[in-house]
Formats: structure tokens, C-alpha cells, sequence
């Protein structure tokens, strides 16, 4: 859902850019209270090549339509929605610079509607839900499944809302709606799966690195004399020294990283061969209704990685997955250092604690 440049006329796309610039603002602040832990800055920085990633992964929908993971359901659940909207963020700026995908003057529309709709919509749908439903880890990956689900076409409906203020082509907004919805129902479905399959995956192995499933095990309950009561704990563990526990932190995530950055770098660089090639819900729908009458060129279209290729590397199968390695790197590189930048700003380092010695 890529909006080119042209879609959207100039003083919409800069309100949208100014709405795009309030939101990342207020996510910068509320991510420094997401990122607190050493852990999440590295692990939200591979979220956002994890989506990147799987962004290249054009799935066919319908005859002649494909369509791709948003993945403001994803990243709000796994890493938090403030920290969400900063990596769907981070991801569609890579996009735009550097691979040429979704216009320079839309950057603002296309960080409104597939960063903070997404996010806003799948995450307060998904705290919703695990309200009401058992506290399991099922309940919690049937919870991100609705909210994945129900956020692609809440996208949709609020570029058809953009469109009809600003939109550059004079076509009916209620027939742009109709098909907009439509086939953003059925990529909400792919949408869904993929956010469920990663969730319900990171749940079964560490469920402590799922923002929205903190909180997630609730206390032991013994039925005695009819009456339920909280089951006796176990001892605690003797306590590690802060350097060893650091270490035994730092190892285990260490391991989930890597392995997600493995998993990113294969998918980019190897399965987003075989996605499928046809137009996206908004390309199709765009060439459909005539909505794409005025589109530009993009700022960016020489590039040497414009349309995910590698320039001057006539092999489609490398070029491609040489570019998607890449922009893999580049995403989690940046969207780690932003996160860093972030959590150290909001949680600077304690002063040292004066020894008996020293008094």
C-alpha cells in the first residue's frame, strides 16, 4: 500500500507529513518508557528488518492483485505501539530512499496510514481482545491474528478518507472505497496469518520478549476446600551477580536475534524470488479506477537499488537478493541505532553508588 507520489496533491501530503512528524514525535517519547530493558533496542531494531523483510513478500490475493504484510500489528505487539510506529517508520524511510518504493512528498501519508492507523487500530483491537479472552498463550496469538486482521482494511479506509480530501484524479470516492476495502480484506487475511505464525512462534520461546503478552502467566490457582487460592512458589533462586545475570541475559537474546536476523536475511535474500509479481491492492485498484492518472516519477528512481535491484548486476535472481540482504542490513542497523539513541535519552545512566570506603 505503497502510495507513489502524484496520488495525493501537495498541501494534503504536507498536513499528512505534519500529522506523520506529531506521531513519530509522540512515539519517541513513549518508546523511551517501551525501551527501558538493554534487550529491546537491538531486538526492535531487528523487528524493523524482520518487516522489511517480509515486505518483499508479495503474496497473490486474487486474479491479477497481490498483496504484502503491513506490519504495524506485528511490530505493535511484539515490541510495543509507540516503539511500532518508530520501526514501520524507519522501514518506510529505507523504502523510499533507497529502493525507490513509496513516494518522497507521501513519506507523511504512507507513515499516517500503514504506520500509525495500523498500529493505533491492531493494538488497542489486540488489548481488547486479551481482556477479555483467557490469559493463554492461544488467546494472545488468536488476539493478534483480529487486530492484523481488521488493521489492513482500517489502512485502507483511511487513504480513501485522504483521497477524497486530496486526491489528485477526480474519480467517485465511494467506488475507490468499495474496491480499496475489498481487496484489503482479503490481504488482511495474508496479513494476519503472517502476524499470528511470528507472534505465536516467539510466544512458544520467549514469551517474555512479546510486549503484549506481559503479564501473560498468571498465578497458579489450587482448588482448596472448594475455594481457589494462589499456589505456594517455589524458592527463589539465589541471586546472580549483576555482571553474571547481565550475561545470561545478553546470551539468550542474543540467540533469538540472531536467529530472527537469519530468518530476515533469507527471506529477503532468497524467498522474495518467488513472490508473486502482480500489482499490489493499491497499484490494482489505482490502475483499475484511474486513481494513478498523475503519478510521478520517483525522486529516488535513480537509485542504485531503485525497485529492489542491484544496479548493474544483470542477474534478476542475485540482484534482487543481494538488494534485499542489503536493505535487511541497512534497516536493522538504523532502526537499531534510533532505538539505542532513544532508550538512552529516556533512561540515562545512574550515578555510582557510594561504597562504605569511600564515606
Amino acid at each position: 500500500m505503497h502510495v507513489p507520489d502524484g496520488f495525493i496533491n501537495a498541501p494534503v501530503s504536507a498536513v499528512a507529513g505534519v500529522v506523520a512528524a506529531g506521531a513519530v514525535a509522540v512515539s519517541l517519547r513513549g518508546a523511551g518508557r517501551e525501551l527501558g530493558e538493554e534487550r529491546a533496542a537491538p531486538l526492535a531494531g531487528l523487528v524493523a528488518a524482520f518487516v522489511f523483510a517480509v515486505q518483499m513478500l508479495n503474496f497473490p490475493v486474487a486474479a491479477g492483485t497481490s498483496g504484502h504484510l503491513l506490519g504495524g500489528a506485528l511490530a505493535a505487539i511484539l515490541v510495543g505501539p509507540y516503539t511500532g510506529v518508530l520501526c514501520i517508520a524507519v522501514v518506510l524511510l529505507m523504502q523510499g530512499v533507497l529502493f525507490a518504493d513509496g513516494g518522497l512528498t507521501a513519506l507523511g501519508v504512507n507513515i499516517t496510514v500503514m504506520g500509525v492507523v495500523t498500529t493505533v487500530v491492531a493494538y488497542a483491537l489486540f488489548r481488547g481482545l486479551t481482556r477479555v479472552l483467557p490469559r493463554t498463550r492461544r488467546s494472545t496469538t488468536i488476539a493478534s491474528f483480529v487486530a492484523a486482521l481488521v488493521s489492513v482494511p482500517a489502512a485502507a479506509v483511511a487513504f480513501t478518507l485522504i483521497y477524497a480530501v486530496g486526491g489528485t484524479t477526480d474519480v467517485p470516492v465511494g467506488k475507490v472505497l468499495t474496491a480499496m476495502v475489498g481487496v484489503h480484506v482479503l490481504i488482511g487475511i495474508g496479513e494476519a496469518a503472517i502476524t499470528a505464525l511470528t507472534v505465536g512462534a516467539v510466544l512458544a520461546v520467549r514469551p517474555d520478549l512479546v510486549h503484549g503478552a506481559r503479564g501473560l502467566a498468571a498465578p497458579l490457582k489450587l482448588r482448596v476446600d472448594g475455594e481457589l487460592v494462589d499456589a505456594p512458589t517455589a524458592p527463589a533462586a539465589p541471586a546472580a551477580t549483576p555482571v553474571a545475570a547481565r550475561s545470561t541475559r545478553k546470551g539468550s537474546t542474543r540467540k533469538v536475534w540472531f536467529t530472527g536476523l537469519a530468518a530476515a536475511l533469507v527471506l529477503a535474500g532468497f524467498v522474495s524470488f518467488y513472490a508473486s509479481a502482480s500489482p499490489d491492492g493499491l497499484e490494482k485498484v489505482a490502475a483499475d479506477k484511474g486513481i494513478d492518472q498523475k503519478v510521478r516519477e520517483h525522486g529516488a528512481a535513480g537509485s542504485p537499488l531503485a525497485d529492489y535491484g542491484v544496479e548493474d548486476i544483470g542477474d534478476a535472481r542475485l540482484s534482487g537478493g543481494l538488494a534485499g540482504v542489503i536493505g535487511v542490513g541497512v534497516t536493522v542497523v538504523a532502526g537499531s541505532g534510533v532505538f539505542w539513541a532513544v532508550r538512552r535519552r529516556r533512561t540515562p545512566e545512574a550515578p555510582a553508588t557510594r561504597t562504605a570506603e569511600s564515606v
